[in-house]
């Protein structure tokens, strides 16, 4: 192991994006702990004790939006926004065309998406300023409040988002991802802790044990399914051009069994947690009510939550991917998959074979997310809720990319790879 981070260091280019990675982490983490003026305190965590949508959202800022720091929002409105273009991009036939334009295009709807990160921080920390009137202190008025809340936290969020831009542009990884994943991780310590103080307080051992071999299984199960995915080969003919030749040969297209991600478990938990949050502020029976069925550990969650992954796993595979343009792509250039026919049936082979894979994908996914609550609920050790399905896809992902992108910067110098 030494050795191996030896070799990152001996290679200048990659310790130097190492490092700065490392570095505007760091910042970030600093950030998380400057709190935002006027806020108090114990309010707020009482606040966030009673588990709703904020809980939720506090696990990609790190801890920062339970604290109210300058980082509160993180970098959820630049993943908002990234999403929407996205799908944008799928519905409104101009953003299509510029993303067809290639490295100039992709800067435009770059571009595109950072306007819409300001635009949707400040919408969010506008309505996140009137959720928490709650807890300001009762020396500020509400509207100074109004106004130094959505100034910092916008600008808050903008600088996390051009933090993680430098990541991806200079340093190693993904930055959204990173920030999300440091984040996630730097909590962990807290949770070892909380499981020390309920075995001292009389918890199971054996259920901890149980419920770490859980995690253990679970995070196996992740690295599988993220790396599975289906090879279809593809056969391109040989073409003369004048008195050259080109093409032929054969590749593959790989599409992955979890083509969703991580995203059908955030929607469907932003979806069920909504009520539970809105009730806490409007608490008239319809919605109480609701919200007692749809909270965390009930039946009824479980089976809501499962079914609604299911949905926006093949809601989100439907919206970005494309078996037309792929079939018309590959008849474009010459090929061919092996035993299909071009065009129309090349196209609905792809679609055949990716509701197949869609479908093993969404069921893992909603057993991943409703293992950690039954296990929760067999050992009765809560120390680790935070650390649930979610967390521990971004984790395994992150870190997967991750090691791939080490391994490319060491293959490139002939050196062993990471994963070999």
């Amino acid at each position: 192991m030494l050795n191996l981070f030896r070799t990152f260091f001996n290679i200048p280019d990659l310790r130097k994006k190492i490092l700065f990675t490392f570095g505007m982490l760091i910042i970030f983490r600093f950030g998380v702990h400057i709190p935002v003026a006027g806020v108090d305190a114990l309010k707020l965590e009482h606040l966030f004790g009673q588990g709703n949508l904020l809980g939720f959202l506090d696990l990609f800022t790190g801890g920062a939006l339970m604290r109210f720091s300058i980082f509160a929002m993180g970098i959820v409105p630049y993943i908002n926004a990234s999403i929407i273009m996205q799908l944008l991009t799928v519905v409104i036939p101009q953003l299509e065309e510029l993303k067809k334009e290639g490295e100039a295009g992709s800067k435009q709807i770059a571009q595109y998406t950072r306007y819409l990160t300001v635009v949707l921080a400040a919408f969010q920390s506008f309505g996140m300023a009137f959720w928490l009137r709650g807890v300001v202190q009762e020396t500020m008025p509400f509207p100074l409040f109004l106004v130094v809340c959505v100034v910092t936290l916008t600008a808050g969020s903008v600088l996390v988002m051009w933090l993680g831009e430098l990541v991806t542009e200079r340093g190693i990884g993904n930055g959204a991802s990173l920030i999300i994943f440091v984040g996630i991780v730097s909590r962990i310590p807290a949770y070892i802790s909380q499981t020390v103080t309920l075995v001292r307080g009389g918890a199971s051992l054996l259920g901890v044990i149980i419920l770490l071999i859980s995690f253990l299984a679970m995070i196996v199960a992740i690295v599988i399914i993220q790396e599975g995915q289906r090879k279809i080969q593809v056969q391109y003919a040989k073409r003369v051009v004048g008195r050259k030749m080109y093409g032929g040969g054969s590749t593959y297209i790989p599409l992955r069994i979890n083509q969703g991600g991580v995203i059908p478990i955030i929607f469907a938990s932003s979806v069920l947690l909504f009520p539970a949050t809105i009730a806490q502020f409007v608490p008239v029976f319809p919605l109480t009510l609701i919200a007692t069925f749809l909270s965390p550990g009930h039946v009824w969650y479980m089976l809501f939550y499962f079914a609604l992954i299911f949905f926006f796993t093949y809601f989100y595979t439907a919206i970005t991917f494309n078996p037309t343009e792929l079939a018309e792509n590959i008849k474009k250039y010459g090929g061919f998959v092996m035993g299909i026919r071009p065009g129309k049936p090349t196209a609905d082979y792809f679609e055949y074979t990716i509701s197949r894979l869609t479908l093993v994908g969404a069921a893992f996914l909603g057993i991943i997310a409703v293992v950690p609550t039954i296990i929760e609920g067999i050992t009765m050790i809560t120390s680790f809720q935070g650390l649930g399905s979610t967390a521990l896809l971004i984790v395994v992902g992150v870190a997967l990319d991750l090691v791939r992108q080490i391994e490319t910067h060491l293959v490139t110098r002939q050196y062993e790879g990471l994963l070999s």
